[in-house]
């Protein structure tokens, strides 16, 4: 590892709470969802300026930093978090659109694959990799052989917003899925709203999302993926949501497979 002075730091908000997270009917969904003890959110604060363009310096530093790497949690078999401890070696960061600012994005689902009264359409049980689709839904989100498929273009399914769907949609390695829709739309809603700094322009009085989203995987010195896990899985995720106004970063990670009931 290069012996280089970071242009980041950082320091933990260990005193920092998730509402969504923390909800004790959205840990019983969390639950019964297979993903309970594996979904996990920390924020931590930087003193230094940020812009986009730093993306690549600022996770590397981040993933090297000792106060993160003292501090940042990863799901484990007995479903207690344990420390990650391990710097990385460098980084692959993605940046995630964040654009959409109104729940009336998935009200196209309605008709489609959700019927009016919130319940999904159903269809015969098919098998894609280790997801069970038993409703027009999940068809839709994990097969192209959905009559639905083109519901969102490639730029939507792309949008921060639209990814939490999709994971919470698909849940973990034994998880019971819902009958109607509310449930994931009420908690995607209520994590968006956790996780993303909005701000109104006093001229237009117009919303504005000030995160910057990230996608972030850490290597080891071998080149090796080792976070969010070495094991590769769509649903296995480690998102880097950055307020460069209020100068904090929160980690929101998943693993799949492990953990509570699994």
């Amino acid at each position: 590892m290069a012996d280089k002075k970071p242009k980041f730091t950082f320091q933990q908000c260990p005193g920092k709470k998730f509402a969504t997270l923390e909800d004790k009917d959205n840990k019983e969904l969390l639950t019964k969802w297979s993903m309970c003890g594996n979904l996990l959110a920390q924020m931590y604060t930087f003193d230094q300026p940020f812009q986009v363009y730093q993306k690549d310096e600022f996770m590397l530093d981040f993933m090297r930093d000792p106060a993160v790497m003292s501090s940042l949690l990863v799901a484990s078999k007995d479903g207690n978090p344990r420390l990650l401890n391990m710097p990385a070696e460098s980084v692959k960061v993605e940046v995630v659109p964040c654009s959409i600012l109104s729940m009336a994005f998935f009200d196209r689902l309605y008709g489609s694959v959700v019927r009016d009264t919130g319940y999904l359409h159903k269809c015969f049980d098919e098998f894609v990799e280790d997801f069970t689709i038993s409703d027009e839904l999940r068809k839709m989100l994990l097969s192209e052989e959905s009559d639905h498929v083109d519901l969102y273009s490639d730029s939507e399914k792309n949008e921060f917003l639209f990814r939490l769907f999709r994971h919470v949609c698909l849940g973990g390695q034994i998880c019971q899925y819902e009958d109607k829709i509310d449930p994931y739309l009420n908690f995607t809603k209520s994590l968006y709203k956790d996780l993303v700094s909005v701000q109104k322009n006093a001229e237009t009085k117009d919303l504005n999302i000030t995160s910057s989203v990230f996608k972030i995987q850490a290597m080891d010195k071998d080149g090796e993926v080792f976070y969010p896990s070495s094991k590769r899985h769509e649903q296995t995720f480690s998102y880097l949501i950055v307020d460069p106004l209020k100068r904090h970063v929160i980690v929101l990670y998943h693993q799949f497979g492990g953990g509570v009931f699994s």
